[in-house]
């Protein structure tokens, strides 16, 4: 190969491409250090924030360069960024004894338990809960259905996640005939009542619907049956989800009509790629609230092909639902 190539070769390898020093002590295993060997591609994801933490750090003989993609180092120092500007306004909602609810919504496998995941990483557990409900006991089907649910409501100075929440009535269940029609409709007629009761009430309240499109749902499911780090995210519902893909559609159609209303309103989030979801998201939460030391607008500028109104999701839907266009999930 000659020189100009080789010089080719290695601007074109840079260009999306980051080399991170990772600790990795390599002079233990008895391979000469002074010999030069092509790093070795990593068998593991590595765990996030880990090119950020070791992007500047130098050269030595105990560490071990790989190269990452330019987008994720981009996407870890976002995230980072965006996680201090959580924290700033966990401050000023304890401070003033704020309550807070959000609401995760979505299909199976449509990033919500990620989105929540990094929301909460690094805030205060005192003043932040992540809610995931189990099927109703025995005892709790006897109840009027919104009854666990306020149970769980934010008090003064606390954040309340719903990894999906009394939505269930309005997708899941009747999708898989695990309540019955008249449950469903009367359902969609009490929740907007309700959730004016509760913004009235003084809590600040998010509702988010994660949006995936079927062949990124399976696609997730695929990796779920191989993953063994994601094996208690298998269940029987998955499967189902898929043949009965058109259903949900049709389950999330009236949902939207019933439930946006402009005091407690949906904010739809494309979620094909997980690391675009997550950080539209929290820069939708953190363009809504204010607090003390707010970074600039412009730095919380949302990507509208990633976050999408609810009334603007309900157009499209009117406008393509009986056109054979393949409608968001």
């Amino acid at each position: 190969m000659s020189k100009k190539n080789i010089k080719k070769s290695k601007g074109s390898k840079t260009k999306d491409t980051h080399q991170i020093p990772i600790e990795n002590d390599v002079s233990s295993n008895g391979i000469d250090e002074k010999v030069k060997k092509k790093p070795k591609k990593p068998k593991k994801k590595l765990f996030e924030h880990t090119a950020f933490k070791n992007k500047d750090k130098g050269k030595k003989k105990n560490r071990e360069a790989i190269w990452v993609k330019k987008f994720t180092l981009e996407y870890e120092e976002e995230l980072h960024k965006l996680q201090i500007e959580l924290l700033k306004w966990q401050k000023h909602v304890i401070a003033n004894e704020q309550r807070v609810l959000m609401l995760f919504e979505g299909r199976d496998a449509a990033g919500k338990g990620g989105t929540i995941k990094r929301i909460i990483e690094h805030l205060n557990p005192r003043g932040a809960r992540v809610v995931a409900l189990l099927k109703p006991s025995d005892r709790e089907k006897t109840q009027w259905y919104f009854q666990r649910y306020i149970q769980q409501l934010p008090s003064g100075g606390e954040i309340v996640l719903f990894d999906r929440s009394w939505y269930n009535r309005a997708m899941v269940e009747p999708a898989m005939d695990f309540c019955t029609d008249e449950e469903n409709k009367r359902f969609l007629k009490d929740t907007p009542m309700l959730e004016s009761m509760l913004v009235k009430n003084g809590i600040t309240l998010f509702k988010f619907f994660f949006s995936v499109s079927k062949e990124e749902q399976l696609r997730r499911f695929i990796s779920r049956e191989t993953d063994p780090l994601k094996q208690y995210k298998i269940s029987p519902v998955d499967r189902e989800a898929q043949e009965r893909w058109d259903d949900y559609t049709v389950r999330k159609f009236q949902m939207l009509n019933e439930t946006n209303r402009s005091i407690s309103p949906w904010t739809i989030i494309r979620s094909d790629n997980k690391k675009k979801a997550r950080l539209n998201c929290i820069k939708h939460i953190l363009s809504r609230v204010e607090y003390n030391g707010k970074i600039p607008a412009e730095e919380l500028s949302i990507d509208p092909e990633v976050v999408v109104s609810g009334i603007d999701e309900i157009r499209f839907m009117e406008d393509h639902l009986m056109t054979g266009v393949e409608l968001p999930g």
